[in-house]
């Protein structure tokens, strides 16, 4: 199984791009049936029982993930394609199964929702294992680190060193993420935006005076050389990990276990990792 898988990542690092910050394509996965066949083989002999998700996956032929635009996690390419770390991560498990990954966009806040609807078959999208989301959703194990940080304008930094300092800020956080969370917990004066792109863009164009977003985020499209060369990240608020969530009682989450510990094993998520500079974030147990 994890030589079969490594030939499906090694497909995915065939992708040709340009890394965390700029406009980059893709190309689909390649990989052989057998190849994908056999990569799943011990997963999917325990899904054969009726009604599990693996097998309403296989059926329809995709694995439809909810995503929201988060570079460098889900992006999209000049060509319109969803390229990034969780996306490229996403196609290459599906593949694995022997279907296609389909992306859909979704409100973060109605997560949840999508995914026990069956709008979506996972969310994967540097999700926090909250003690709300591990309750809720069927998840795999943690795989990547992160923290909320705030971002704010370079010439306000040095002012705000402190969460004490924060509090005559008024912040842009993404309706129903960690960084809402942590906003709500430190009692700071927030306004939900639909997603951390938004969030960025409120501070940029002043109408709100600083955002917390996630430090991948962060570090991928703040400060010299990206978009936004006049913001710049501070002050860590929270300790988190990434996981991907999947219906509760799903079969799929046990097989994305399997495929990340493959995938690390033989240094495919690694290599994909480095393409993106996400590798100091990659949990390693």
């Amino acid at each position: 199984m994890k030589k079969m898988i490594s030939a499906v990542m090694a497909g995915a690092m065939a992708v040709s791009m340009t890394a965390c910050g700029g406009a980059a394509s893709s190309a689909p996965i390649a990989s052989s049936a057998s190849a994908a066949s056999s990569a799943v083989s011990s997963a999917a002999a325990s899904s054969e029982a009726a009604g599990s998700d693996m097998e309403y996956v296989k059926n329809k032929g995709k694995l439809v993930v909810g995503i929201t635009d988060f570079e460098p996690m889900d992006y999209k390419s000049d060509s319109g394609e969803w390229i990034g770390f969780d996306a490229d991560l996403a196609k290459a498990f599906a593949q694995s199964l022997g279907v296609e990954a389909d992306f859909v966009e979704i409100d973060w806040d109605n997560k949840l929702l999508e995914l026990n609807g069956k709008s979506i078959d996972c969310v994967w999208n540097g999700m926090t294992l909250t003690d709300e989301v591990t309750s809720s959703m069927e998840c795999s194990n943690a795989y990547c680190n992160n923290a909320q940080v705030v971002v704010l304008p370079v010439d306000m930094a040095e002012k705000y060193q402190t969460v004490e300092s924060l509090s005559d800020l008024n912040f842009a956080v993404e309706s129903g993420s960690a960084g809402e969370a942590a906003a709500k917990e430190l009692g700071l004066n927030f306004t939900p935006v639909s997603n951390q792109a938004s969030a960025l863009m409120e501070v940029a164009a002043g109408t709100s005076g600083a955002a917390i977003i996630d430090s991948l985020m962060a570090g991928a499209m703040v400060g010299e050389g990206t978009s936004y060369d006049k913001l710049t990240y501070t002050l860590p608020l929270s300790d988190e990990k990434y996981g991907v969530g999947f219906r509760k009682g799903s079969d799929l989450a046990a097989a994305l276990n399997d495929f990340f510990a493959a995938s690390k094993e033989d240094g495919s998520m690694q290599t994909l990792a480095e393409t993106y500079g996400v590798q100091a974030a990659l949990v390693n147990d």
